[in-house]
């Protein structure tokens, strides 16, 4: 059980994230963070996840609550599988350090608490978009930049993705 309790205790709430964040700091370790639903683990989201990892010594991934994830009017049967079950596939990456669930439709509030030193999201969303209501708008961009965090993205496998794989299954 000690493999399997390692990967329990990588999901966090935010004050706990907070904490290991500021260790992490003290260490002079490079904290990177993501964002996503994750709701259907594919070959797209974990090597994505990993080349995000790739950009520090430590990696917090921030996923949407069920809740979160219906406010963000995907389709009416999503999240297939719940919070607690994305964190668990999420928390079993060996590249993953961290996971913290958020209720949030967006992870605005995380970013501001944890302070990450690299913010990352694929390659559909542009790190020097300014306008809140694009598409390619990465939220937390402008305050990961305000102390001198980067800001960057990461190009996405082609062929893979959630809605897709839920359509083949129809």
């Amino acid at each position: 059980m000690e493999r399997f309790d390692h990967v329990l205790n990588k999901i966090v709430t935010v004050d706990l994230a907070k904490q290991k964040r500021a260790l992490w700091e003290l260490k002079n370790q490079t904290v990177v963070f993501t964002n996503g639903c994750f709701d259907i683990l594919h070959p797209g989201h974990v090597t994505y996840l990993a080349k995000a990892a790739s950009l520090g010594n430590k990696l917090i991934v921030g996923l949407n609550s069920d809740d979160s994830v219906r406010s963000l009017n995907k389709a009416e049967n999503r999240p297939i599988n719940s919070h607690d079950s994305r964190a668990l596939v999420m928390a079993a990456l060996g590249f993953v350090d961290l996971v913290v669930i958020f209720q949030d439709s967006t992870p605005e509030y995380l970013i501001k608490m944890l302070k990450p030193d690299v913010l990352v999201k694929g390659g559909d969303y542009d790190a020097d978009e300014t306008n809140p209501n694009s598409k390619s708008y990465i939220v937390g961009a402008e305050f990961v930049k305000s102390y001198g965090g980067t800001v960057k993205t990461i190009d996405l496998v082609d062929g893979y993705s959630t809605t897709a794989i839920i359509e083949k299954m129809k």
